[in-house]
């Protein structure tokens, strides 16, 4: 009996988003705290379209209230635009991170994104910022993506099982295994992210789920809801429809920890190494 309870034991302290793999003070405990004492440290800007589809509208304002809410203290500053297209270059460059909530930028700001990205820039992107079909025309962006245009999704919104496919990245390595996300509409890709080899996938919506939907029934095939183009300093998250997505605690750590990462990688350094 004693071997099987050590047995056991084991194999907890090594299960994914329980002990992280480690039995070591937290870093936290081993250094000192770091103060901001000279003024925020970073600049974001939050994309939002207010003309959109009302889950996606509604999930932008709650967002905004969100991140705002974690400027207290004045750690960072937060601005807000509905529209790209009077930035230049110089001035977008000035946020550490693009949050991208409803919208993708307008074809006449499509060149300075471009620009903005291929140049160091930050992009932490939810749900509706990711949609593009055939009729989007924007090549690089399927690229940056690392996906192909919209597939299929599933209809009406409802909660469903994620999965961790990486435990001990930035972005996942506090979580848990797997969690049942607040109801959203989730989207498929025809070119499925996983099979490109520049993109990580972190998390996919769990073969549990299937046949997902009451009007719209996704029946299978592959379903990654958050990853990485490691060629840019960027994230997707596939959540982001409706007014239900910052009910869930680990929802919010998980949009948290995306935030933290991105700004993280500023090629100009950590900010909060700073």
């Amino acid at each position: 009996m004693k071997k099987l309870y050590y047995f056991i034991l084991i194999l907890l302290l090594a299960a994914c988003g329980r002990s992280g793999g480690s039995t070591q003070p937290a870093r936290g405990v081993e250094r000192q705290a770091n103060y901001a004492k000279n003024g925020p440290r970073f600049k974001m800007l939050l994309l939002y379209d207010d003309t959109a589809e009302l889950a996606h509208v509604q999930f932008a304002h709650q967002a905004i209230q969100f991140f705002n809410k974690l400027t207290v203290g004045e750690g960072f500053i937060v601005d807000s635009t509905q529209t790209l297209d009077s930035f230049s270059l110089e001035q977008l460059q000035q946020y550490t991170v693009l949050v991208a909530l409803n919208a993708s930028p307008s074809r006449a700001s499509r060149q300075l994104f471009e620009q903005y990205m291929e140049n160091g820039g930050g992009w932490l992107g939810f749900h509706a910022a990711g949609y593009n079909d055939r009729s989007t025309e924007w090549p690089w962006f399927n690229k940056f993506l690392g996906a192909g245009v919209f597939k299929a999704n599933n209809w009406p919104p409802q909660p469903a099982l994620v999965e961790l496919d990486r435990c001990d990245h930035p972005v996942t390595k506090n979580l848990p295994a797997s969690y049942v996300a607040p109801a959203s509409e989730f989207y498929q890709w025809a070119e499925e992210p996983r099979q490109n080899p520049d993109v990580e996938v972190l998390m996919t919506l769990s073969a549990k789920n299937y046949p997902i939907g009451l009007k719209d029934i996704i029946y299978g095939g592959d379903f990654p809801v958050v990853w990485t183009n490691r060629n840019y300093r960027m994230l997707y998250i596939n959540m982001g429809h409706g007014d239900e997505q910052f009910t869930d605690a680990t929802e919010k750590l998980l949009f948290v920890n995306a935030l933290r990462w991105i700004v993280s990688r500023d090629p100009a350094g950590n900010p909060f190494d700073k």
